[in-house]
């Protein structure tokens, strides 16, 4: 709807990608990335995401039980100094559950011919998180149990100031979450990232995200060797209103898990998702719907409200 709004002008700067992260709980205790902008900000921030993820499948090695919902506070708040670097901390705050979305989701994949990845043949709104290796169980999650995920801290330093900015950003996430439930991976982590911004009017602007990760091992009731990984994303930000913009992104991620098997946690995961914000002087609301493009390595669905504040 945003399309149809009388275009005015801008007033308000450009606030960079959405805030969102693929939820997928294989995926999402390693070093899970969020979408970020070369520039460097003071801000806290407040992101609220619920995702519905159905996988049941195995391999001969591998068995995956994946039938639930996910909701999760993340707190970040970024602090800088000067206008060439940044220190930020990442608080991931989750719980998994049977959730009340399946009904709704049958309808939606029955209505336009969309494949519901086998969640029919399942009991509706029941819950299911076990993973298994040759037998051994690797995870089992609680339903309605609320957990502290892994805490991430990061640094990000100005390479290129102007138009366009470029930054490096470097980050390590701590074990803080308990692995055996699926809430950490119960190993140190640590990324790099080449950031990019890029202005292509005065309405419209372009984010670039290019990183390479290195997990550590998986340590829940069987350990796992986990292996490096890529994940890359282009986001579009436009400016419709003074006070709004609607923002789109596309975003990709390799597995961090050795070859299982299962197409859904070997396959790269491809999410795109599209949002608007709305800018009321340093405070800031944005709203998001996330699909997963691939079938494999993602929620079904995420939605995504975020509240931040820039000081």
């Amino acid at each position: 709807m945003f399309l149809f709004l009388t275009l005015t002008p801008v007033t308000h700067a450009f606030d960079g990608p959405l805030h969102v992260r693929n939820q997928f709980p294989l995926f999402m205790y390693i070093d899970a990335p969020y979408f970020e902008k070369a520039a460097v900000e003071d801000s806290f921030s407040a992101g609220f995401s619920y995702s519905s993820v159905y996988l049941v499948q195995e391999s001969s090695e591998w068995s995956a039980g994946l039938d639930m919902e996910i909701a999760e506070l993340n707190l970040r708040f970024r602090k800088s100094f000067g206008d060439f670097i940044e220190f930020g901390v990442d608080l991931p705050i989750i719980s998994f559950n049977s959730g009340f979305m399946d009904g709704f989701l049958n309808s939606y994949h029955d209505t336009f011919g969309f494949p519901d990845y086998g969640r029919s043949q399942r009991p509706d709104n029941t819950f299911l998180y076990e993973v298994r290796r040759n037998g051994y169980l690797v995870v089992r999650g609680k339903s309605g149990r609320i957990g502290l995920g892994d805490m991430k801290f990061s640094v990000k330093t100005t390479a290129v100031k102007g138009d366009p900015a470029i930054s490096m950003r470097g980050d390590f996430e701590f074990p803080t979450g308990d692995a055996e439930s699926g809430y950490g991976n119960g190993s140190f982590d640590a990324g790099i990232s080449l950031l990019i911004d890029k202005t292509l009017s005065e309405k419209v602007k372009t984010y670039i995200n290019l990183a390479f990760v290195l997990p550590g091992d998986f340590r829940g009731y069987e350990r796992v060797d986990l292996e490096e990984f890529i994940h890359a994303g282009a986001a579009l930000e436009a400016m419709v209103r003074k006070d709004i913009s609607i923002i789109g992104q596309a975003f990709i991620q390799g597995s961090p898990f050795p070859k299982t098997g299962i197409t859904q946690v070997d396959r790269t995961a491809v999410l795109l998702s599209i949002g608007g914000r709305y800018h009321a002087g340093n405070n800031s609301l944005q709203f998001s719907l996330t699909e997963d493009l691939n079938t494999a390595g993602a929620p079904d669905v995420t939605f995504n409200f975020t509240f931040k504040r820039n000081f």
